[in-house]
Formats: C-alpha cells, sequence, structure tokens
C-alpha cells in the first residue's frame, strides 16, 4: 500500500525549503501586494489556437523540490528529447516571505528559461507562507484569512498570465501535504483560486489534484463546492503504475474511465480534460541494468496507455531525482546528469509518436489475443506499440514488410511474414499492416478487455497457487504472499517476516468492468485454513468504499485441517483503487500466519 509512497515524503524536505527560503531572502525583490482580486484588471481571452501558452502535447516532466533549481540545467536535456511540458513550482514561502512583499527573482528566471527551451510551464499554488498559516508552518489548515490565498494568487496569474495558462490547485491536497485539510476545505480553496485567477485572466484553467487515484476525495470536493470551478483534474497513480510489472494494463486503462464516470454522476462535462501530474518509478543512483529497464518499461507502459485510454497530459515524476534513503530516484537524469535509459526511451516515444499524437484504438496480439497493441497516428502515419504480458513472450508475424524500433531507438527491419518476438518492454512498429488498424479503430470505443468481459458477470474469483487461476479477480503484490506447493496442489500463505508488515495483508483488484465507479453491495469470501490445527489465526478485511479504505471487521479461522469459509458482506463497496487495490485480507491482528486457497466476490445490486 504504501512502498511508493514512503520515498516520496522526503522530496520537499525542511532542508531543502531551508535553503530555498534563504536564498528567496537573499534575493528579496520588495514589491507592494496587489491587493485582492476585485481590484485586479482583466486581460482578454486568448482563443486556443493561437495560444502560445498551450498545445496538444501530451509529454510532460515533473520536478520535485530538492534540485528544482537545477532546471538551467535539466531543461534543455527536456528539450532535447522532445518535452513540451514542465510541471514544477516554488513555494509560496519562497515568492512571498513576507506578507507585503513579493521576491520574483526565482519565479522569473524559471518562466524565462522554460520558454527559451520551448517548454510550457504549468504552475502549482502551494503550500503556505508561515505567516498566513494558523499554525505558523506550511501544510497545517486552517489559513489565517483566505484573502492571503486569494492575493496570493491573484499575484501570481498577474504576473505571469502572459506565460502560464494552466495552474494547479496546491498539490497531493489528500496525502500528507494539508494536515487537518478535508474535502470542504479543499473546495473552497479551488473554488477561491478559480475566481481570483479567472478575474485576472479568464483564459486561465484551473486543476484539481490528488495524490493517487483517489476519485472518492475529488467526488467529496467536487459535492463540497468545488464543483464549476475548475477545468481540468490530476491524479498521481504511482500504484497503478507499479502494478504493470503484474499485468495491470486493463486497471490503468480504467482511470479514464472512472474518472468520466464521477464527472457524469456530478452532472459536470464528461470530456473534461484529464491529466496525470506525477507518474513515477525508482531506479538506483548508481547504473545498474536490469533496475534500469524495468524504470525504462514502466515509463514507456505509463505514457502509452495514459495516451491511448484519453489523458491529454502525463508528467513523468521527475527530470533529476535525489535518493530518498534507499539509494533509489524517481529522475531521468542521475545525480551526475548523466540519462537513464528512461529519458532515452521518452526520447524514442517523442521522435517516432511525434509532438502531438493522436490514439487510434487498441488490439489484441498474438494467437490466444493476450498481448497488448496500441495504434497511434501521427500525420498520415500509424505507429503501433506492442508487447506481452509480463514474464512471457509472444510471437506475431505481419504479412508486410515493417520498421521495429526499441525503447533505445534501434532499428530493426523484419520482412513479411518473419517472426517477431514481443516481452514486456514496448517495440514501436512503424506503419504496421491495415488489418491491425482496422481492429484497432474498431476497438477504440469499447472497453479494454483482455479475457473475458465481467460487466454482466455475478461472481468473480482468483485460484490462490503456485500460478494463480484469476477470473475477474486478481491478486497484486504477490510477493506479500509464499506459494505452497505439495505434490500436485499448490495454494498460498502469508508470510509475516516481510519488511513494514507487508506479509499480513494479501491484496486484490476486481476488473474494472465487474464493478464500475458507484456503490455496491458485495459479498467476499476468502477460503482459508490454519497453517498449524493449534496455531489461531484470522483476519479482517480492509475494503474500498465511499468514504475511503474501511474495516469490516475480524473473523477468526476454525481449528481444522480442513478448508474454512469467511465471508464479509458489505452494503458500501466502491472499487476505484486508490492505492492500486480495493481490498485486502488483514492478518495484521493475527497471532499466526494463514493459508488462502480462493477469494470470491459476489456481486449483487447497484446503489
Amino acid at each position: 500500500m504504501g512502498r511508493s509512497r514512503k520515498y516520496r515524503k522526503g522530496r520537499l524536505c525542511a532542508m531543502a525549503l531551508a535553503g530555498l527560503l534563504l536564498l528567496a531572502l537573499m534575493l528579496e525583490i520588495q514589491i507592494p501586494v496587489l491587493g485582492s482580486a476585485n481590484a485586479q484588471n482583466t486581460v482578454p481571452a486568448i482563443p486556443v489556437a493561437n495560444d502560445p501558452r498551450d498545445d496538444s502535447s501530451p509529454w510532460g516532466v515533473a520536478s520535485g523540490a530538492e534540485w528544482f533549481s537545477d532546471f538551467p540545467r535539466f531543461n534543455p536535456l527536456l528539450k532535447t528529447a522532445g518535452v513540451r511540458w514542465l510541471r514544477g513550482f516554488y513555494e509560496w514561502q519562497i515568492i512571498q516571505p513576507k506578507r507585503g512583499y513579493f521576491n520574483w527573482a526565482v519565479t522569473d528566471r524559471l518562466v524565462a528559461d522554460t520558454k527559451a527551451n520551448a517548454i510550457h510551464l504549468t504552475y502549482t499554488f502551494a503550500y503556505f507562507a508561515p505567516w498566513a498559516s494558523a499554525d505558523g508552518g506550511t501544510r497545517t489548515f486552517p489559513i489565517k484569512d483566505m484573502q492571503y490565498w486569494r492575493d496570493y494568487v491573484s499575484a501570481l496569474v498577474s504576473r505571469y498570465h502572459e506565460n502560464i495558462k494552466y495552474w494547479e490547485v496546491w498539490n497531493e491536497f489528500n496525502g500528507s501535504f494539508a494536515k487537518n485539510g478535508t474535502p470542504a476545505i479543499y473546495a473552497e480553496m479551488v473554488r477561491e483560486a478559480s475566481i481570483a485567477a479567472k478575474k485576472i485572466d479568464p483564459s486561465a484553467q484551473i486543476g484539481m489534484s490528488v495524490a493517487n487515484f483517489d476519485v472518492t476525495f475529488l467526488d467529496a470536493a467536487i459535492k463540497a463546492g468545488a464543483g464549476g470551478h475548475f477545468d481540468y483534474i490530476c491524479v498521481h497513480p504511482y500504484e497503478k503504475l507499479n502494478a504493470l510489472a503484474d499485468n495491470g494494463e486493463v486497471d490503468f486503462l480504467a482511470m479514464a474511465r472512472t474518472l468520466r464516470q464521477m464527472l457524469a454522476a456530478n452532472n459536470l462535462p464528461k470530456d473534461m480534460p484529464l491529466w496525470i501530474t506525477e507518474l513515477g518509478a525508482q531506479a538506483p543512483v548508481n547504473p545498474e541494468q536490469q533496475a534500469d529497464t524495468r524504470q525504462a518499461i514502466a515509463l514507456a507502459k505509463g505514457y502509452l496507455l495514459a495516451i491511448a485510454s484519453g489523458f491529454q497530459r502525463v508528467f513523468w515524476f521527475e527530470a533529476r531525482g535525489p535518493s530518498y534513503g534507499h539509494q533509489t530516484d524517481h529522475g531521468l537524469i542521475r545525480a551526475d546528469f548523466t540519462l537513464r535509459p528512461s529519458y532515452q526511451a521518452l526520447k524514442t516515444m517523442i521522435a517516432l509518436l511525434g509532438p502531438e499524437p493522436a490514439s487510434v484504438g487498441w488490439a489484441k496480439l498474438g494467437a490466444r489475443g493476450n498481448g497488448y497493441g496500441f495504434v497511434f497516428s501521427r500525420g498520415g502515419q500509424n505507429i503501433l506499440a506492442a508487447w506481452a504480458p509480463s514474464k512471457q513472450n509472444l510471437e506475431i508475424k505481419f504479412d508486410t514488410d515493417i520498421q521495429v524500433f526499441d525503447l533505445a531507438g534501434t532499428k530493426k527491419l523484419l520482412a513479411a511474414g518473419q517472426t517477431m518476438m514481443l516481452t514486456d518492454a514496448p517495440q514501436l512498429i512503424i506503419n504496421p499492416p491495415l488489418s491491425f488498424v482496422q481492429e484497432a479503430t474498431a476497438n477504440k470505443d469499447s472497453p479494454y478487455l483482455w479475457g473475458e468481459d465481467y460487466e454482466k458477470a455475478n461472481l468473480v474469483t482468483s485460484r490462490l497457487q503456485a500460478d494463480n487461476a484469476e477470473n475477474g479477480l486478481r491478486q497484486i503484490n504477490l510477493d506479500t504472499t509464499l506459494a505452497v506447493v505439495v505434490g500436485d496442489q499448490s495454494w498460498r500463505r502469508t508470510d509475516f517476516s516481510k519488511h513494514s508488515s507487508e506479509g499480513h495483508y494479501v491484496y486484490f483488484a476486481v476488473a474494472p468492468q465487474f464493478i464500475p465507479f458507484g456503490t455496491y453491495e458485495v459479498e467476499i469470501t476468502a477460503i482459508v485454513r490454519r497453517l498449524e490445527p493449534a496455531g489461531v489465526a484470522g483476519m479482517s478485511l480492509d475494503y474500498e468504499s465511499k468514504s475511503g479504505y474501511v474495516n469490516a471487521g475480524y473473523l477468526s479461522i476454525p481449528q481444522s485441517d480442513e478448508w474454512q469459509e469467511l465471508k464479509w458482506k458489505i452494503a458500501d463497496a466502491n472499487f476505484v483503487g486508490q492505492w492500486g487495490w480495493h481490498f485486502r485480507l488483514n492478518g495484521i491482528a493475527s497471532p499466526n500466519e494463514f493459508s488462502i486457497k480462493q477469494v470470491e466476490v459476489r456481486k449483487f445490486i447497484s446503489r
């Protein structure tokens, strides 16, 4: 649940902020506060087609705070790769260290440098200046006076509206950066920022932003008053990206549809732009081929799946990354400014797909139809991105000559009828045969199906064994359990020796078509037994509801050599996958480990 999050908590560490604040004070330029939003002059809206602040490119990169001031060095590298968008910001306390005065030195340099490198900048209103916060900090609510927030937003938009069009409200408000924050407070922050910004620049676009894929928080903030005061949605689905290593492609692809269902349920435009403003995977600080390759594969799949499913813009976190204490970081660029394979993978995709690729559709590949294929168009040229499921290789053939590129940009020519081997690393095929394009076009608006369609099913199951047999229910994070093989039989067991107590949990995700966005009544059954009849054991069930993740209560496993059924009846299941999973068996209170043979989810009625 928390593996990808805990490394990120330090990316805005106190030491980095203190250093930046000192720099701000040293360079302080005393400029009077511009006053309230009501006092600002407005500028006319600029048609998007002629707007120099905007384009249709999805290729973005984000930067954290620690090494953000290295932008003069990494921006030219991003430009060389073809990146068109940068997400980065200096905090409120840096640009307004004292009430009544602003220091624009660092932000002026940032805006000028991105413009010089032909990169669009998207900015985030965050966090508090200590003088504006009730507790004298930067991440604890409430604010002393909402007028301070309006003035801050107004000052930024007034100064930079000619260069910046897109503004996010806060960063991961639902996470660790807004202590005491609530959906209602966030709704007020969004509403006031939108009113202030649009009074100055009617074409300004305001984004709501959440950590992970927290659709529940977005839904609550909209209902609390944010509706009608934002123009795009931003998510940070790190856990969804991590799950791609365990064949989580369909869950990743379902995100856009889930967000649009939530928007429609709130009577908001279903075609509202969707952004991924942080997405990342870590790699060792020193070159390590296998781990570096895994990062490059994750990056490629993340961008390709996001663009294919309808996300307007995607930002890899991050450009140059610091280590978070485990000798790993998320950066495309290492600390010594050498380039990782992930940088080359991004550069290769942009070069081949073009600055503004259009999604044509998707296709099933291979004899069994379990290979992933996504067709994109660039002008009059079609490009097929293709890969195999995790830990599998697939053979495919084409009836025409083709050019194939790997993520390093290496080109290979294949004659018609020659076998091409697909692995889990995406490859790009230039001008694939028309049959692939036609299949992709026909599938474009259809649900993503690799396997069965579970929309009308009442039951999904997962048989846990050495190689799980899954029918609409998928165990994720398999490494929290161990496979037990006895003769021709196998099952899985918990492993309490795992670090951070992760071995006490068994995680699951249901097929997106089985339970889409909304509240459902379900029954979850776990077929389990003690490791030893005398070894007392049990578990509770954590599941995703309309209120977030909640616990359904503890059940003991009866003393027996036989497999036992434990059942939980749930009336408010809302499976969207905020943390990448929908429910988990929770053995944290169990005195001993236990075995799991099968898990089932039965659906009853939709509310």
